[in-house]
């Protein structure tokens, strides 16, 4: 049976709403293959169903297959709970109805023609391959709400960034291309941090302490984390102590303060963007990145 490795990921935003999944497809020797497609209306956990049903099915033959997910749904779900809800009819502990049935379903038929083992891995922590389907799920998302990006707004300074990761190395490289009016600047640089998420941190702290006049600013990544972290979650770690909801240690705690005292005053608006929302400009910014990076592995 060939062997194969799998990376699956779903998501919505918002949860419920418009969906979208992604799949890595890596074989020896080949060339990885990428699957994507995405819902008007899901949920986060039938888009991670999803994912797994459309590469499995997508198989030609009956393979060997490590799936990697980061939805602990799935895989105590396909591995754990399953074999309750068949005995039971389909319904849980509590006899009430599995949600999501017929998702669970279509999952449990395709993975009778592989020999499957179930992977979990944390979710955005500098995975390569869990990353890219984590991206293509999230581009694969159809907003129709989705605002143009303001990239003719010539009052503004606008900061594209862009990263790379190496785990092997633990080390990760930022580039930037900064933009005001007919003026353009490209920087970039690598730090060894812990996670793929404390570079995208490090990019916009770094991206932000080159500016030199007091303008708005417009911010633009593929991290909804940097964003929302920034934007939504920090005045809450900030009132429990740098804790989370459920009392844990808030990770990147030092690379967030780094990142809130250089935001303190200024007048910044976040985009998240991806896939063909990208701009020239943010492509060239990873381009930086995966080439600082590439520089700090060969010396």
């Amino acid at each position: 049976m060939p062997k194969l490795t799998i990376y699956t990921d779903g998501g919505c935003q918002p949860n419920p709403g418009p969906g979208g999944w992604g799949a890595v497809i890596l074989a020896p020797g080949e060339s990885p293959r990428e699957l994507s497609g995405g819902e008007a209306d899901s949920t986060n956990n039938r888009m991670e169903l999803s994912a797994a049903i459309g590469a499995l099915s997508s198989l030609a033959e009956p393979s060997e297959v490590a799936l990697v997910t980061d939805s602990t749904y799935v895989k105590k779900g396909i591995t754990e709970w399953i074999v309750g809800w068949r005995r039971r009819g389909w319904k849980t502990a509590s006899k009430q109805p599995v949600k999501n049935r017929d998702l669970w379903q279509a999952l449990d038929r395709a993975v009778k023609r592989h020999r499957v083992e179930w992977r979990w891995v944390r979710g955005h922590t500098g995975d390569r391959w869990n990353e890219r389907a984590h991206d293509l799920a999230a581009a694969a998302i159809d907003r129709p709400d989705r605002p143009e990006l303001p990239l003719e707004d010539d009052g503004a300074i606008h900061l594209f960034l862009g990263i790379a990761w190496s785990g092997k190395l633990r080390t990760g490289a930022w580039g930037a291309v900064l933009s005001h009016e007919d003026h353009q600047k490209e920087i970039a640089g690598t730090v060894r941090v812990p996670t793929s998420n404390a570079v995208h941190i490090h990019s916009a702290e770094q991206a932000l302490a080159t500016l030199k006049r007091p303008l708005p600013i417009r911010i633009y990544t593929v991290s909804d984390y940097l964003r929302d972290g920034a934007t939504k979650w920090a005045r809450g770690w900030q009132s429990r102590g740098w804790k989370t909801r459920e009392g844990k240690p808030v990770a990147n705690r030092g690379a967030w303060l780094d990142l809130l005292d250089r935001l303190r005053g200024l007048q910044v608006t976040w985009h998240v963007v991806s896939g063909d929302d990208a701009p020239a400009a943010l492509e060239r910014a990873r381009e930086l990145a995966r080439e600082a990076l590439k520089e700090e592995a060969e010396a």
